[in-house]
């Protein structure tokens, strides 16, 4: 386990503080899991916020045992001597709200009727996670996060941190992300939620009671999620056309090596993600827009920050492509603030931001250290 943090744990972080959501509901308290990595330095100045994607967790790096098959999420990225050095840096994964594990979601008990929230669990936002996640870095005893490094939906609440809380991070990270989603990135997110909402097991939200698993819909949703991260070079190069059997089989059973592979990662996934969770973080995505959120042009809603930005996209990404990224940059552009942006050349889609390139991480380290 050379150049990794190890073995590691888990913590819970209890808040009795009310949480106001942004539905107009509230938690009267909440719970998020949270790990951390490296040591806190006497400045309590280099700490590092890493907010997770839609699938993803506080399990940013290391493992939980020594045989343990499933480094963190991010394991390539965290650790001592890698991009982000935790021998330099004090590193925080955290589990959202309503997230799929440990956090106060749809698994939890309500305090107030002693049963499974369920259906009844608020939809949470962005800003819901990041008002939390404040609560967290509060509770820590750091008054400014050196760092927020966010992929895709964490780059979205690496941006909301900097305009919510301008004073509270020095520099952001915005990677493979976007101010708001498409119509197109919508509409593969509704159709994920329809397979969910529509399976027999769902019922309505309230599975936990039936014992049972919609895992029919989280399949699919899976499965249509998964091809949107790929880009079209990447699939044809892994998989092109190549059949199981070498042969036709003229069956409606999986003929194709892509077939096979889309139905593995369904079943994987629908075994252990929750459909609530995956219900309400697709919402979250749709639901993040900074012009609609604070009722003004994108660079006006840019204004008040004071974060250095390190924007990074990558060319083969087109559910969040560099365009996207662009939008952010002339943004920031527009209020003098600080920006470096780069588009990184790679083949993988936006799965990019996930995997090793010794361009894209050289430049994470650079920035950090600069």
């Amino acid at each position: 386990m050379s150049r990794s943090v190890g073995i590691v744990k888990s913590k819970i972080f209890h808040c009795k503080d009310e949480l106001s959501l942004a539905c107009g509901q509230s938690l009267k308290e909440f719970e998020l899991v949270y790990e951390t990595y490296g040591k806190l330095n006497s400045k309590k100045n280099n700490a590092i916020l890493i907010p997770h994607a839609l699938s993803g967790n506080h399990h940013v790096a290391g493992k939980y045992h020594k045989a343990d098959k499933y480094p963190g999420w991010w394991d390539n990225m965290v650790g001592p001597g890698k991009p982000i050095d935790t021998n330099q840096y004090f590193v925080i994964g955290v589990n959202n709200i309503g997230g799929n594990d440990g956090s106060t979601s749809a698994k939890s008990i309500n305090p107030k009727t002693k049963k499974i929230w369920g259906s009844s669990f608020p939809i949470v936002t962005v800003q819901d996670w990041v008002l939390a996640q404040k609560k967290l870095i509060e509770y820590l005893g750091i008054n400014q996060l050196y760092a927020i490094v966010g992929g895709s939906l964490g780059g979205m609440q690496a941006i909301q941190w900097s305009i919510a809380y301008p004073d509270a991070v020095k520099k952001i990270l915005c990677i493979a992300a976007a101010p708001s989603l498409t119509a197109q990135n919508i509409a593969f997110n509704e159709i994920a939620r329809q397979a969910i909402l529509q399976d027999d097991n769902f019922f309505k939200g309230d599975f936990y009671q039936h014992h049972t698993k919609p895992k029919k819909g989280l399949r699919i949703a899976r499965m249509l999620g998964h091809i949107t991260y790929l880009s079209n070079d990447a699939m044809d190069k892994k998989f092109g056309r190549k059949l199981i059997q070498g042969k036709y089989n003229y069956n409606f059973q999986k003929n194709y090596e892509i077939e096979s592979y889309l139905n593995y990662q369904g079943d994987k996934f629908a075994s252990s993600f929750d459909a609530n969770t995956y219900l309400r973080m697709t919402k979250a995505l749709d639901y993040f827009d900074l012009e609609k959120i604070y009722k003004k042009k994108l660079s006006k809603v840019c204004s008040k920050i004071k974060a250095d930005y390190l924007v990074i996209s990558f060319t083969s990404d087109w559910r969040f492509p560099p365009a996207r990224s662009k939008e952010i940059v002339t943004a920031l552009l527009d209020n003098n603030i600080n920006v470096t942006y780069a588009e990184i050349k790679a083949e993988t889609g936006h799965d990019a931001f996930l995997l090793h390139n010794d361009h894209y991480h050289q430049l994470i380290s650079n920035y950090l250290r600069s």
